[in-house]
């Protein structure tokens, strides 16, 4: 059985049995590649295209592992050393590659609804790799698999996310894919740093990072996107680390123990100290294994033969 969607564009454009079925199928991949062998031949003969306008090492790494697991042939394109520095458009670089006879596309870009736009103009199916502050299908994905794979299920669970909400595909992605599958779900930050109608997402809002540890199963923690950030939106790091910064004294100060998560790339001693990146309670690296796993499911069932 494929998806309900030809394209992966969003965490909206699924619904829960998509989910499910992603899951399920990535249980599989996931016994596939803790094989001697780690390869399948389900996708030989599809051509996908990996075109990053942004920098990316996880997700870029973890796509192109995942398209070479599934014995796919692979095309990279980074986008600061092509045409597009000579002021060639998106839809022309991607018709371009699409010439060569590319079966499927997966893009990151910095602006917002990118995704979108392009599978409106070409014919290729095309994967979100992550589009500006929007969101990043695939990362809200191996969140909630690893969840799922930690506690035995996502339904109920308290989920917080801790950081610069304003600016992060992460979030949306994520308050989007946990809502779906039955858990609660909070943000925490400064207040500059949390978008205004965010309530209506149906999550909860907090500005105390012990409460909110308090409250929680799992934390995510996420980095300041200075990259995105147009103006000051706290006085400076050193204070933000003291209100919002995750360290081992106030892990272990905590009633009960919680898992610790993070989308990386982590800004060690800003938002969480080495320490907890590095303790029993994090699975950070469970999420890196998780995230080819995932990303060989999104791709085997988008390319139909899931059926």
């Amino acid at each position: 059985m494929a998806l309900s969607t030809r394209h992966l564009l969003g965490i909206k454009d699924l619904n829960l049995s998509d989910i499910e079925q992603i899951f399920e199928t990535a249980d599989n991949f996931k016994t596939v590649l803790n094989r001697p062998i780690k390869k399948v031949p389900s996708l030989r003969d599809v051509t996908i295209a990996n075109i990053f306008f942004e920098n990316s090492t996880r997700t870029r790494l973890s796509f192109e592992l995942a398209e070479k697991r599934l014995s796919a042939d692979v095309v990279n394109f980074s986008a600061s050393s092509s045409s597009v520095s000579k002021g060639e458009t998106l839809v022309d670089t991607v018709n371009n590659i699409l010439a060569m006879k590319v079966d499927m596309v997966v893009m990151r870009h910095p602006y917002a609804g990118a995704g979108v736009f392009l599978a409106k103009h070409v014919k290729a199916q095309i994967v979100n790799a992550g589009d500006g502050a929007h969101e990043h299908p695939t990362q809200a994905l191996l969140d909630a698999f690893s969840i799922r794979e930690r506690y035995g299920e996502v339904a109920g669970k308290k989920v917080v996310i801790v950081g610069d909400i304003l600016h992060s595909r992460v979030a949306l992605s994520n308050i989007l894919c946990l809502k779906q599958l039955g858990a609660e779900v909070m943000v925490c930050g400064p207040t500059t740093l949390i978008p205004k109608y965010i309530r209506s997402l149906g999550v909860k809002v907090e500005h105390n990072l012990i409460n909110a540890l308090n409250w929680c199963d799992v934390a995510n923690m996420l980095r300041i996107q200075l990259e995105r950030q147009d103006i000051k939106y706290f006085p400076s790091q050193r204070e933000y680390t003291m209100l919002y910064g995750l360290n081992k004294q106030i892990l272990d100060s905590l009633d009960k123990e919680i898992t610790i998560m993070h989308p990386g790339p982590i800004n060690r001693g800003v938002e969480i100290t080495s320490d907890v990146a590095d303790s029993k309670q994090s699975i950070i690296l469970d999420q890196v294994e998780n995230g080819v796993a995932i990303r060989m499911a999104v791709l085997y069932l988008l390319a139909g033969q899931g059926a």
